[in-house]
């Protein structure tokens, strides 16, 4: 199965968010040769994924070095990712740092599509949670200028919206 293949079953098996959902499949659809593709100008499909540690109620944020925001890991898939799901995972392990991540079960977690600066025109994240250890060691990757554990609550003071959302989601999943 081809990842253009995977994110159309991810996607269509995913039942919140409907109207943003279709809107995912309607532009892969509309880019079934590129709509995965950083290349793709109409925007494309990226993979992320908020690094949790339920046991200390705390999410693992990247300070992102060409926006200067604090976000949940995550980027652009590539030709080696066999699934969003890898995909997601992978960037979360390169610019975590952090070893041994898993990802929550269930699929994603949220659908956020946001414009991003040019010559894209948006990104169709699909988002997911991954659990870390207690122990959990991060490190700052060549994207990052800082890697920072925030504790739930502090989230809201730091990260914009789709974050703060990402995390409540993440939560609810959790049953925290």
């Amino acid at each position: 199965m081809s990842l253009y293949d995977d994110a159309v079953l991810v996607l269509k098996a995913y039942e919140d968010q409907p109207e943003l959902r279709d809107a995912y499949l309607e532009h892969l659809a509309a880019h079934p040769d590129g709509g995965l593709w950083k290349a793709c100008g109409a925007g494309h499909v990226t993979a992320s994924a908020l690094v949790v540690d339920p046991e200390r109620g705390q999410v693992l944020l990247t300070l992102h070095r060409k926006l200067r925001m604090w976000l949940q890991m995550g980027g652009h898939c590539e030709p080696g990712d066999a699934t969003l799901a890898a995909a997601a995972l992978r960037e979360a392990t390169e610019e975590s740092g952090v070893t041994g991540l898993t990802l929550l079960a269930g699929g994603p977690v949220r659908l956020d599509r946001h414009p991003i600066p040019s010559p894209c025109h948006c990104h169709f994240d699909v988002q997911y949670a991954a659990l870390a250890a207690p122990d959990a060691v991060h490190a700052v990757s060549d994207e990052s200028l800082d890697v920072r554990w925030f504790p739930y609550a502090e989230v809201p003071s730091v990260a914009d919206d789709s974050v703060v959302r990402l995390l409540a989601a993440t939560r609810a999943r959790l049953g925290a």
